[in-house]
């Protein structure tokens, strides 16, 4: 699966700091090791970069093309700043995102045409987030189609279903499972894609990695192209590269409904079942469901 990396971004105190400063260093570092953790593309979130939209995006591509040969993903919701990055891009690069919003849809997509860009179409309209795997195909199909009219191809089109944190819903994480199932089927050669660590929002802190890595295999099994990822969980890297068949099988069977004996299991082997059993909504979300 393409993991895009989501380390540089906005929120981070480090980043924040870098961006305003205009320091290389930190931006560099960044990229460097999320490059040498074996991530294949970096994401940079800007944020809504109200203030000198343009700069704000230019200066940190720039940076970032100075150390690392991967493609970017661009995010932002700000159409200028995003094409000042798009301008500068060597490498085809990612719009994160679009959605079906009409102001979006307006204008985010005409730059993916422009720029010969990749875009995420994300399920958000303007009435919300869809509740169900239908509502979201819907959604995103109409979304699709105002796409293709431009004269962009689905090979460019890559989609987000929106994933909830467990502790919102464990249904809608069903929904989600159950979407990326459907789409080969209703948008041939359309990739998917979301946002990993949306997930275990709002989880105790430590237990946040093992919910992102069975949400990870959980969604890779379903036909998930790519997730946006945190590049420095090193066991979530691995499990992406199979290299932990045995996990990877124990949730499958978990995935499947297959009977397993938990008696014979190690302490790691548990924290996975009781996570999977979770994710697939067999047993209810609670902050302390490994202690159960």
């Amino acid at each position: 699966m393409i993991l895009i990396g989501e380390n540089i971004q906005i929120l981070s105190k480090a980043v924040s700091e870098a961006l305003a400063g205009r320091q290389a260093r930190p931006l560099q570092e960044l990229a460097g090791k999320q490059a040498e953790a074996g991530v294949h593309w970096i994401d940079l979130n800007i944020g809504p970069a109200r203030k000198n939209p343009a700069e704000t995006m230019s200066w940190p591509v720039n940076t970032i093309q100075e150390v690392v040969d991967l493609p970017l993903s661009l995010d932002t919701t700000n159409p200028v700043a995003m094409e000042a990055g798009l301008a500068l891009c060597r490498r085809k690069a990612l719009i994160n995102s679009a959605s079906g919003t009409k102001e979006s849809k307006e204008r985010m997509l005409p730059l993916a045409k422009k720029y010969n860009a990749n875009v995420i179409i994300s399920a958000l309209n303007d009435t919300g987030i869809p509740s169900d795997a239908a509502a979201r195909a819907e959604s995103i199909m109409e979304t699709i189609d105002y796409a293709n009219g431009l004269g962009i191809p689905n090979e460019d089109i890559w989609v987000d279903p929106i994933l909830m944190p467990v502790g919102v819903g464990q249904q809608d994480i069903l929904e989600v499972v159950e979407f990326v199932r459907m789409l080969p089927d209703i948008a041939p050669d359309v990739k998917s894609t979301i946002g990993l660590s949306n997930v275990s929002n709002g989880a105790p802190r430590h237990l946040r990695h093992i919910i992102n890595k069975v949400m990870m295999v959980v969604l890779e099994q379903a036909g998930l192209y790519s997730a946006i990822v945190d590049s420095f969980d090193r066991e979530l890297i691995e499990l992406n590269a199979g290299k932990k068949q045995d996990i990877i099988s124990l949730i499958q069977k978990v995935i499947n409904g297959e009977e397993i004996e938990i008696q014979t299991m190690s302490p790691v082997e548990k924290d996975y079942y009781k996570t999977a059993r979770v994710i697939m909504g067999y047993d209810l979300y609670s902050p302390s469901w490994l202690e159960l």
